[in-house]
């Protein structure tokens, strides 16, 4: 079961947004940030890339989302969920213990 859960919305927002096409990749990585993640010092940040060594992924629309093995400590003992939020037409990410 996949760590990763990505809405149907907000891979129809990824496809948008970044002129994507069925077969593309998001890659979901640990970036230094000083506002708030999952871990203090650390957010999400995403590149569209094709994987190499992915620790996990999920297909959604066509679209491959994933991480990488060297980023996976990010999430290591988490459920990532990515959803669009309504009011701003944005992405949001949350986190659920496994």
């Amino acid at each position: 079961m996949s760590t990763i859960h990505v809405s149907d919305r907000a891979a129809r927002w990824y496809k948008e947004e970044l002129n994507l096409n069925e077969g593309d990749s998001i890659r979901f990585f640990a970036r230094y940030s000083s506002g708030g993640g999952l871990h203090p010092g650390f957010s999400l940040g995403i590149a569209v890339e094709e994987p190499r060594h992915p620790a996990e992924q999920t297909e959604v629309s066509g679209i491959r989302f994933f991480m990488e093995d060297h980023d996976y400590w990010y999430l290591k003992g988490h459920k990532l969920h990515v959803d669009v939020v309504e009011e701003g037409q944005d992405i949001e990410y949350r986190y659920t213990e496994v």
